[in-house]
């Protein structure tokens, strides 16, 4: 019978104000493998690719969903520390993980590459990425330098040869906080000790509105949940110009500094729960709602909210397409590395937990994946405002501007 090797990938998807890390103690298994210059060349990113990205993001967002609860995932975080965990993988296990994530793992590589590359920053937004790996100081655990070098040239990411025991998980913790600027704290409250591997990607983002909220603007308001529950909410009222609607829902765009981020809602029509709304939902359908918004006024009203989420997703990454990578008989992850004695690298859970805070001057949110692998032994002519006042349950989603990417996306079901 086969034996298995324990190996650990954590994925961390932050939104906040991104600060550099400090350099952890361990040591740094980059030296000598340095990050070759333009590893994505000069390749624009395609359409297709960003339609995949959105596709996969829905997919993801589908699953993950709660029945009643206040979901937020950030797909982003999962494609990225995914992508990473890819470039190990072969044969079936790494079929069934690019179909999963919508693209061939070279193809991925380049697009993620160059969409880090790209990202605009200015003192008022950030979204910003950090990736680093680090392995257990075992002599019965080979990991392989094309595994390695590949992660440094697309990814960029810092690589780390630790004892994996308590200074290990402090270490960790204390990256994973500081590309995090405090959001996530102590993300992992132990290491196994059959673990050898953690893939950590780190997005930070944080920003704040074109237009910031007088306090006129902000008055206190009602939600009224989908069962009727009444809460009392402070709402943020403005006039937007992007409108977005469908058959059963509406909504609008608000932007976020320079127009480079910003906030999607959908609302859905009285009569159609938020479930039923999502269950229609596809990335072809929300990539053109979003690049076909109507440029009309929008009498908004958006709650001031603070969430969070946490969610095991190895069942949900199983039933989207890639159980190969959880089952200890048939998992291949031979190009990441092996063990001397036999023991074979699977995927065991994959935890998501994330966070957000909207309000009057623009939105700071958070979120961590950790994935487990364990042992098994010119304007035109204006309409007549809109308007849309999001004082029910409805979708939000944070989007990139260039691509009208999701990066983040979120139900509202209970502002408390």
């Amino acid at each position: 019978m086969k034996r298995y090797l324990s190996f650990v990938l954590v994925m961390v998807f932050a939104l906040s104000a991104f600060t550099a890390c400090g350099v952890p103690q361990s040591d740094d298994l980059m030296d000598g493998i340095n990050q070759r210059s333009n590893a994505g060349g000069d390749i624009v990113i395609a359409d297709v690719s960003d339609a995949a990205v959105t596709d996969f993001a829905i997919r993801l967002f589908k699953e993950s969903m709660e029945e009643g609860e206040n979901t937020l995932v950030s797909p982003l975080s999962v494609l990225v520390a995914l992508s990473m965990t890819a470039n190990g993988a072969d044969n079936e296990t790494l079929s069934q993980m690019e179909a999963v994530l919508g693209m061939p793992i070279d193809q991925l590589n380049t697009w993620i590459s160059n969409y880090m590359a790209n990202l605009p920053e200015e003192e008022t937004y950030k979204l910003s990425l950090a990736n680093s790996i680090w392995f257990k100081d075992d002599p019965t655990f080979v990991v392989h330098e094309d595994f390695l070098q590949t992660n440094a040239d697309y990814y960029g990411a810092g690589i780390y040869k630790s004892p994996f025991d308590d200074s290990t998980l402090k270490e960790i913790n204390q990256w994973v906080e500081d590309n995090t600027d405090g959001m996530i704290k102590d993300i992992l409250d132990q290491i196994p000790e059959d673990a050898v591997m953690y893939l950590i990607n780190a997005l930070a983002f944080d920003a704040e509105w074109q237009s910031i909220y007088k306090e006129y603007q902000i008055q206190d308001g009602k939600f009224t949940t989908e069962d009727g529950t009444v809460r009392d909410v402070e709402l943020m009222y403005s006039t937007e110009n992007k409108y977005l609607s469908d058959d059963k829902a509406e909504g609008f765009i608000k932007y976020y500094k320079d127009r480079k981020y910003a906030f999607a809602a959908l609302l859905p029509n009285e009569g159609v729960s938020v479930s039923e709304y999502v269950a229609s939902l596809d990335g072809e359908h929300l990539h053109e709602m979003l690049t076909g918004a109507k440029v009309t006024p929008v009498d908004a009203a958006i709650p001031k909210f603070e969430t969070g989420y946490k969610v095991e997703m190895s069942g949900i990454l199983k039933k989207m397409g890639m159980p190969d990578a959880f089952d200890g008989a048939i998992a291949d992850f031979s190009k990441l590395g092996e063990s001397t004695d036999g023991k074979n690298i699977i995927i065991s859970r994959v935890i998501h937990q994330t966070y957000i805070n909207v309000d009057g001057k623009g939105t700071k949110a958070g979120a961590a994946t950790v994935v487990e692998m364990t042992t098994e032994s010119a304007m035109e002519p204006m309409d007549p405002p809109k308007r849309v006042y999001l004082d029910r349950p409805f979708v939000y989603i944070l989007i990139d501007c260039e691509t009208n990417l999701p990066f983040f996306i979120g139900t509202m079901m209970d502002v408390e």
